[in-house]
């Protein structure tokens, strides 16, 4: 097991990135923006010194963090975005020893019943994106993030058995703000243990987000998800960190804070540093939540 983070949260430049790690005594990184573009979209000769730095700094990318088929896409959209992004990615990921890559199964039309979504040609882009990682001797994941499988342990069932090869990166907090779509209207949000519990077999990797959506007021009827540090809202995360070393999980742990601000810490000066210590704090605390797990 090891850990590991999105760490454009805790700075937009790699520079940054590395030092959080680094301070962190962590080896990976989760690549996802690097000076506000996704690493597959940066240029060739911006990739030329990121691959640089990070050799010079003996950091390797374990995971892209990657927007391809993601929710910022339509299923009705043309496809040739998200294969080109498989494309600038394959070279890279081989460039860098990267296993993993974050995909997704494109937006939900929530105007549309949950199984009215387009599925052949959702389930065929989904394919063919998965193969052209396979072929490649790389490992595509699928998050359980705003997308088809997101919907639902149910759909991501579905998901899986419509794409063969494909495996899952769990995230514990994405069910929290998630209508689950499974069950009748109005939609419940989901539960982070039964979705878990239910896609266990197939999980590859594992994203740690947490929080809780406050009680509805008069002020706020639809009041957005407060993320919390691990362990500290309603995603689960200590039940299902401890089930799944229990089980024998031996890959990697990402934090994504989604955090914007650390509290109660009168030395931050700026938005920058706020961020910075917040991923660090994020980080040791995750530290800490595992060692009592392995201790009890």
């Amino acid at each position: 097991m090891y850990l590991t983070g999105f760490a454009d949260e805790a700075a937009d430049d790699l520079a940054g990135q590395i030092r959080a790690t680094k301070e962190l005594g962590w080896e990976n990184i989760e690549s996802r923006n690097i000076d506000g573009k996704n690493i597959h979209d940066l240029s060739d000769e911006a990739f030329d010194q990121v691959y640089a730095t990070l050799q010079e700094a003996g950091v390797k990318v374990n995971c892209f963090g990657s927007a391809i088929c993601n929710w910022g896409k339509k299923v009705e959209e043309p496809f040739e975005t998200s294969v080109n992004e498989a494309k600038r990615a394959i070279p890279r990921m081989k460039r860098l020893g990267t296993q993993l890559v974050r995909i997704m199964s494109f937006a939900v039309d929530k105007s549309k019943e949950p199984d009215d979504q387009m599925l052949e040609e959702r389930f065929r882009r989904v394919n063919e994106i998965t193969k052209m990682f396979l072929d490649e001797g790389l490992q595509p994941v699928h998050e359980n993030c705003m997308n088809y499988g997101g919907q639902g342990w149910i759909f991501t069932k579905k998901l899986l058995e419509a794409v063969p090869g494909l495996k899952l990166v769990f995230d514990t907090g994405n069910p929290i703000f998630n209508d689950d779509r499974s069950k009748p209207k109005p939609y419940p949000k989901q539960s982070s243990w039964e979705f878990y519990k239910n896609v266990k077999d197939a999980i590859a990797y594992l994203h740690i987000k947490d929080g809780r959506i406050p009680p509805a007021t008069a002020d706020n009827p639809n009041p957005e998800m407060e993320y919390l540090f691990p362990g500290e809202g309603d995603g689960d995360v200590k039940r299902i960190v401890a089930d799944l070393l229990a089980s024998g999980y031996d890959g990697g742990i990402s934090i994504e804070p989604h955090m914007g601000a650390v509290f109660h810490d009168p030395s931050v000066k700026s938005d920058a540093d706020a961020r910075y210590k917040n991923y660090v704090e994020y980080g040791r605390r995750m530290e800490k939540l595992i060692a009592e797990i392995q201790n009890a």
